[in-house]
């Protein structure tokens, strides 16, 4: 008898965690709520190593909801 393996790939990125959520969560009612504290994230003007970066500050909540149209 063969051995099966799971042909899932495994989430090696951000990206990838938050579209595998998404989808997960999509039609259920859900959401998620983050909390920052001070939290500073260089956001890129391009796709490109050196393309300038503008400075994001975040202090407060933020919740992310899904919905199935």
């Amino acid at each position: 008898m063969q051995n099966t393996t799971d042909k899932r790939a495994e989430t090696t990125t951000w990206p990838e965690l938050a579209e595998g959520l998404y989808g997960f969560l999509t039609g259920r009612g859900a959401s998620i709520e983050y909390r920052f504290d001070d939290m500073t994230i260089g956001v890129p003007s391009a796709a490109r190593p050196e393309a300038p970066h503008a400075t994001w500050r975040l202090s407060g909540g933020l919740t992310i909801r899904t919905t199935e149209k």
